[in-house]
């Protein structure tokens, strides 16, 4: 399986942009915080606001952005549900097998958030969210900061 293409912008942010290796014809899209759609349940909202609120401080939010968030929020969202059954009812239940014999089985619960988990963390690491995609991209300085500038020269 092929590696995913980094977007031009995570390049240049990087300091790994080349010309040919770029798409000069790439969509630019604008800059802004995006709205959670009307279909979010209140507490998914709640969780795309702060997820779009994480962006926007970074630089890196974008209204197009609005359905991958409004799936990480959803995601973060059912984690959140799966993990309150879980504390409340427990990993495991207890059946009764064709046989007679009492079963101990894993509440459906568990894998439903392992596999949430699993989604949340790679939306997360497309929006550069985690450790590992942080690590990859480099914010620079501000131009107009002088390093020297609280160096005495006296």
């Amino acid at each position: 399986m092929a590696a995913k293409r980094t977007p031009d912008h995570l390049k240049v942010i990087s300091g790994t942009a080349r010309p040919d290796r770029m798409n000069p014809d790439a969509p630019q899209p604008a800059q802004g915080i995006a709205t959670a759609p009307q279909w979010l349940s209140e507490r998914a909202s709640v969780l795309f606001a702060e997820v779009a609120a994480i962006l926007d401080g970074l630089g890196l939010s974008s209204p197009v952005d609005v359905f991958a968030l409004a799936l990480l929020a959803s995601r973060l969202e059912e984690v959140e549900i799966c993990t309150a059954v879980i504390e409340d009812a427990g990993r495991t239940y207890s059946t009764t097998a064709t046989s007679g014999d009492k079963l101990m089985r894993a509440r459906p619960e568990v894998a439903m958030k392992n596999e949430a988990m699993r989604h949340a963390q790679s939306l997360l690491a497309e929006f550069g969210l985690t450790p590992a995609a942080r690590s990859k991209v480099s914010a620079g300085k501000n131009a107009g900061e002088n390093p020297f500038a609280a160096l005495d020269r006296s």
